[in-house]
């Protein structure tokens, strides 16, 4: 399935590491704090989206009272403080060895912030399975196609020649963008069911997918 492809780009979140329990409970402390009503994990995963400002909206936040900055960065403080205990999906570590005992380089494009990025890889002694690991200069979590366009030219890749597996349409989107196909995993920070409207092979979990491997 993914021998004909030259490079894989996978999404961070959400695809190799497992924070979204730690995310949606970041998200409830911002909300009770201002009175707002707490999300369900079935409900936050039917409304993530980027840039994670128009989810913030969503859940009844005011921007007008307080700016999104002030609200993101408390969220991404409280992630920060707690990161480490998440740990990666199941599996993670499977599917990145046997990808590379296929001889197929690999490189992670993430909307969280580069040196965060690059410092949580290696905590987590994965840093030899990549050769680029890509992310935003900021906190905001805006999107990535730019960067996945610099990452292709970078590659000199053309279209159909990389995979991008992730686990949001942000993830569809920039595959789309950039000339690369896409495969997406319903484990992370949005639902299946939306996934399924790209029309793309979608996995339950990135178990599932390693699986069919």
């Amino acid at each position: 399935m993914i021998e004909k492809y030259k490079h894989i780009i996978w999404d961070w979140n959400g695809t190799l590491l497992d924070d979204l329990e730690l995310s949606v409970e970041l998200i409830n402390n911002v909300l009770v704090k201002r009175n707002l009503s707490p999300l369900t994990v079935e409900g936050y995963k039917s409304i993530f989206t980027f840039p994670v400002i128009k989810y913030y909206a969503m859940t009844g936040l005011d921007f007008d009272k307080e700016p999104f900055e002030v609200v993101g960065k408390e969220w991404m403080d409280g992630y920060e403080s707690r990161k480490k205990e998440c740990g990666l999906a199941k599996h993670a570590i499977d599917v990145l060895e046997l990808i590379q005992q296929k001889g197929i380089p690999q490189s992670i494009l993430s909307a969280y912030s580069q040196k965060s990025l690059e410092r949580f890889v290696s905590e987590f002694g994965l840093s030899n399975y990549f050769s680029h690991l890509v992310g935003l200069d900021h906190i905001y979590a805006t999107g990535k196609i730019e960067l996945g366009k610099q990452l292709i030219a970078k590659l000199g890749l053309q279209k159909g020649e990389s995979l991008l597996i992730g686990d949001t349409l942000h993830d569809h989107e920039v595959a789309m963008e950039i000339g690369a196909d896409s495969i997406l995993i319903a484990s992370g920070h949005q639902d299946k069911a939306r996934l399924m409207a790209t029309n793309v092979r979608v996995f339950a979990s990135l178990e599932q997918f390693y699986r069919r491997l």
